[in-house]
């Protein structure tokens, strides 16, 4: 793991360092939204962006042949990705997302650097929400084009979990499963946001939705804060923990919390939701509405 950065760092502290060391930090637009929200983070980015910033896309960097949604690429294809946005082991990482949260899928691009070797990343705390409301300036410019350089990647496969390891766990509970989806659909009571898959969780899971890391404001809540959040709903940090969702974006919010509570080993289900529903057995599929049948 190269050098490691603050996981959160500030609009304040962004705007000092794009001033003062511009070719050090990379800011990043890794913007993904919900398929029924029916938003484009792509022409979001193109209409509104932080100056100089350049878009993390999560649906290319990613295993295409998967018929999953955006799941880790090889160390190669990660590699080339981030080389070709101007990162190398020295570069400062600053990702954000332009979500109303304030911070919705950056973690997930965060947790990307950090789990192929690169611990120069950050989150921008509020994200574009926050940046804007603080009233500083956003672009409508097309990003400048980067040298490509050398980026190194080696995947950390402790961190990654998948669909396998998730059943074996079932009767070893090896590690704490903590689901990050808003309550309704854990509980099988609300719609999942994706065709053909019907909500609940998998056996032994904990809820811990990743809106309730955030203030009003979009902001990650304070430490002793996250600390009494993982508390109350049960999760020991001092045993290992995997973060599951629906498909490990809003799951690396659990991943960012535990590494503001000194736990910097969080793993992530990467097929999430939206691979144990369609392969496990109905019995597996925990659920207060309609669960699964045969």
């Amino acid at each position: 793991m190269s050098v490691q950065a603050s996981a959160l760092v500030t609009s304040r502290w962004l705007a000092e360092a794009a001033r003062l060391h511009p070719p050090k930090i990379r800011i990043l637009d890794a913007s993904w939204y919900l398929p029924k929200v029916r938003r484009n983070a792509k022409n979001d980015f193109r209409a509104r962006h932080i100056p100089g910033a350049t878009f993390f896309d999560l649906n290319e960097c990613c295993d295409r042949s998967s018929p999953l949604e955006h799941m880790l690429p090889s160390s190669r294809t990660f590699a080339d990705y981030a080389g070709r946005l101007g990162v190398d082991a020295d570069t400062h990482v600053v990702v954000y997302d332009a979500s109303d949260f304030g911070i919705f899928s950056a973690p997930r691009a965060w947790w990307m650097f950090r789990v192929f070797g690169h611990g120069r990343v950050s989150v921008l705390d509020g994200g574009l929400r926050g940046w804007q409301r603080e009233g500083r300036p956003v672009s409508d410019q097309p990003p400048v084009r980067r040298d490509t350089s050398e980026f190194k990647a080696s995947l950390n496969r402790s961190w990654v979990k998948s669909y396998q390891d998730i059943v074996d766990n079932l009767d070893s509970k090896n590690f704490q499963l903590v689901d990050a989806r808003p309550t309704g659909r854990f509980r099988g009571l609300d719609p999942e946001p994706r065709d053909n898959t019907e909500p609940g969780h998998i056996p032994g899971s904990i809820s811990l939705p990743f809106h309730s890391f955030l203030s009003p404001s979009g902001h990650f809540l304070p430490k002793e804060h996250l600390w009494a959040l993982f508390s109350d709903a049960g999760v020991d940090l001092s045993r290992p923990l995997c973060a599951s969702c629906g498909s490990a974006v809003t799951a690396c919010h659990v991943a960012l919390a535990a590494h503001q509570c000194g736990h910097p080993g969080v793993s992530v289900y990467d097929g999430g939701w939206s691979e144990w529903y369609a392969r496990a057995a109905p019995q597996d599929v925990i659920s207060e509405g309609r669960g699964k049948h045969l």
